[in-house]
């Protein structure tokens, strides 16, 4: 064979080759274009910015194939309506925290959070390998949803207030914007929960409509200005000692995808999940500080208050295991971890924590 022929049928197989190699690459990497609802502002770079993180993620690792358009929350639906978009079919998924929906059925609340639950390292531990993650879906599937973590903001704060509560006393008639699992809990004690928009608060604390607001935490309640109307500032959040935000998507949707997508989706959720509780971490720190600055007076609740907040809570618990099997199957399982998540966090961690604390506030450090 000479040069000029063996070269003209080697090019020819190259070309071959390539027309061969391109359906393939298309096959596994299909063009899917999917919409995402927030329940968040896109001033909260913190939790909105998950939904754009992750479809950073899919985008990237896809070329563009994989193309997740992120839209705030009433941009397309109220932020509040998001789960019930993706399970209408509306858009094909939305990013939530799963006990919006409590008044559904109370069981949504379970992998989000419920007052005394674990923190933001116990209930990932439990989501990724306590089963959390297939318990919940077995419950989504219901809804025709199918839900991954999608972030988590640490322990949050207790609530802003006008004016300090040491007894439960303090609580008969206050006038608090606490929704959700917390908000009915703190009614059997005398609090009078109210549901106000988060750009509403800082109004109606002001005005005196309401005594008392939570929100998230420092790095969010310093930009909505809280410490300039209500200076007491207490701790911790009892109600979401680690709250897991969802990426929830229609079953029907998801289920359609090829192996490697789902794959992808998984593995871009879970850097998600961590992302944002990293962020979280660091940003806060610096935000407490401003605010105390700003004229914040951190107050931890007194244990007579966390005392009555538990004995409570643990009272529905047993009201909603008696009549509530969805939600006593997800409660059971993370109750039995709790277990052993605060017994192993007394050894090292605690007592490490605990030491660079004394030493910290010792000025040793």
């Amino acid at each position: 064979m000479d040069r000029r022929s063996f070269l003209t049928k080697a090019g020819a197989g190259a070309a071959a080759a390539a027309t061969l190699a391109a359906p393939a690459v298309a096959q596994s990497n299909p063009q899917i274009r999917w919409r995402l609802t927030s329940s968040f502002p896109n001033s909260l770079d913190t939790i909105f910015g998950g939904a754009t993180t992750l479809s950073r993620f899919l985008s990237e690792a896809t070329d563009g194939n994989f193309d997740l358009q992120v839209f705030a929350a009433g941009e397309l639906v109220p932020g509040l309506q998001a789960a019930d978009a993706v399970m209408e079919g509306t858009v094909e998924a939305c990013h939530t925290v799963s006990y919006y929906y409590w008044g559904k059925d109370p069981a949504w609340a379970v992998p989000a959070a419920v007052p005394f639950s674990l923190n933001a390292r116990g209930i990932n531990a439990w989501h990724y390998y306590g089963g959390g993650v297939d318990l919940a879906n077995e419950f989504f599937a219901k809804q025709g949803l199918y839900a991954l973590p999608g972030g988590n903001t640490g322990v949050q704060m207790g609530g802003w207030f006008r004016n300090e509560i040491n007894t439960v006393a303090d609580l008969q008639g206050l006038k608090m914007r606490v929704g959700g699992f917390a908000g009915s809990i703190l009614e059997r004690l005398g609090v009078v929960p109210q549901q106000i928009a988060g750009g509403d608060i800082y109004s109606a604390l002001e005005t005196g409509t309401i005594d008392a607001a939570e929100w998230v935490g420092p790095y969010d309640d310093e930009k909505l200005g809280f410490v300039q109307v209500a200076p007491y500032y207490y701790y911790p959040g009892w109600w979401e000692g680690g709250p897991t935000v969802h990426f929830m998507f229609n079953l029907e949707q998801y289920e359609a995808l090829p192996a490697n997508y789902k794959a992808l989706l998984h593995t871009a959720a879970r850097a998600t999940d961590a992302d944002m509780l990293q962020k979280y971490d660091f940003l806060n720190p610096t935000a407490i500080r401003n605010l105390v600055a700003a004229g914040a007076q951190l107050r931890p609740y007194s244990a007579e208050i966390l005392d009555a907040c538990l004995q409570t809570s643990n009272e529905v618990y047993a009201e909603l295991d008696a009549s509530n099997p969805e939600f006593k199957k997800l409660w059971d399982s993370i109750k039995a971890f709790r277990d052993l998540h605060y017994t192993y966090q007394q050894v090292a961690e605690y007592n490490y924590d605990t030491y660079m604390m004394q030493k910290l506030n010792a000025g040793q450090l």
